[in-house]
């Protein structure tokens, strides 16, 4: 049996409204902070580390109206994959050995990691595309920490980071998208040389490190010295999400009108084995949601709830599947269980 005192909120970040949310699932914004007299995260000791920990223990409960805390140096290796799945922490945070937390709200909107690369991230998770608001929140945050924690901060450079492009706002901004026309259209990659271009990132569905899954994308800026926060939500918020997102809208348009079979056949074939499948592993369950997701969107399967497509998105997910069945599996055990949650979650005609 699986032990976890781990409690979740229905977290609406997934895709829970918001503007645009057609296309862009969630906004996120991440400061990453140092505490003054403290080396670096890598360089600093393990009495250190489990310093600055004690530090966040003690004060977390007084920011953003109370955060829960979390000693991941002491949390079994389920709960801190719920957290990354959850999008609460990193990978490289999960996988860490040393002394290392996080702190989260109940809503999972505000949470802060202790001791990944630096002492301090910071992030704001809002759905939909609402990057000002999502800053406005972080920026309160970050004035509750800093009345509570002295930064390392330079008058020349900034706040000082351990990786040199985050150095000066200390600011990652960053949305998650999702491009299934785009793909089906075979011109993603125009959308991956464009940002790169413009020296922003695109990642997939977990972050650093990873493939795009499903048709999902993060994309972030990649440098923050010599430009303002508000300098680098301007780029993102007028110039490079509305331009990716009409860049979608205009892709699912040409399919309807000159590839309509096509598409239909597309989402329905994905309908079809969701809701007749025996055995289904990750990464295919998060395709074929992808495209019942877009089908949704354009109306083509008006009576699938997109409640459950949207909660099926996190709840399938290894961690999550593992804790909703209530015992440890093997991947074989998963993927059985995934094609009895799915069909469950989808019983019923599109």
């Amino acid at each position: 049996m699986i032990d976890t005192d781990l409690q979740f909120a229905d977290g609406d970040w997934m895709g829970g409204g918001g503007p645009a949310c057609d296309v862009v699932i969630s906004s996120r914004v991440r400061l990453a902070r140092n505490i003054a007299g403290y080396p670096f995260v890598a360089k600093a000791s393990t009495q250190q580390r489990q310093e600055i920990v004690a530090l966040v223990a003690r004060c977390a409960p007084k920011w953003a109206d109370g955060m829960v805390w979390v000693d991941l140096s002491a949390a079994p290796s389920l709960d801190r994959t719920l957290l990354v799945e959850r999008r609460l922490i990193s990978r490289n945070h999960a996988k860490g050995s040393k002394p290392r937390g996080v702190a989260f709200t109940r809503d999972e909107s505000v949470s802060v990691m202790v001791n990944e690369e630096d002492h301090l991230r910071i992030q704001v998770l809002q759905p939909g595309l609402q990057l000002h608001e999502t800053y406005e929140r972080i920026d309160r945050v970050d004035d509750e920490v800093e009345s509570e924690i002295d930064y390392s901060f330079s008058n020349r450079f900034g706040y000082l980071t351990a990786c040199p492009t985050n150095v000066g706002t200390g600011i990652r901004v960053s949305v998650m998208l999702h491009l299934p026309a785009l793909r089906l259209r075979g011109e993603i990659e125009k959308v991956r040389r464009a940002v790169k271009d413009m020296q922003l990132a695109l990642r997939g569905f977990h972050g650093e490190g990873t493939e795009a899954t499903g048709d999902f994308y993060q994309l972030s800026n990649q440098t923050t010295l010599g430009r303002s926060e508000r300098e680098i939500l301007g780029d993102f918020v007028d110039g490079v999400i509305p331009s990716v997102v009409e860049y979608e809208h205009r892709a699912r348009e040409a399919l309807l009108a000159k590839r309509r079979v096509f598409l239909e056949d597309q989402v329905f074939r994905a309908w079809g084995l969701l809701t007749s499948a025996r055995l289904l592993d990750a990464d295919e369950t998060l395709q074929l949601l992808s495209l019942i997701r877009l089908g949704s969107c354009l109306g083509l399967i008006e009576s699938v709830d997109p409640i459950a497509v949207r909660s099926l998105l996190l709840l399938t997910q290894p961690a999550h599947l593992q804790r909703i069945v209530g015992k440890r599996l093997d991947q074989a055990g998963r993927r059985i269980a995934r094609a009895e949650l799915v069909r469950e979650r989808l019983a019923g005609n599109p």
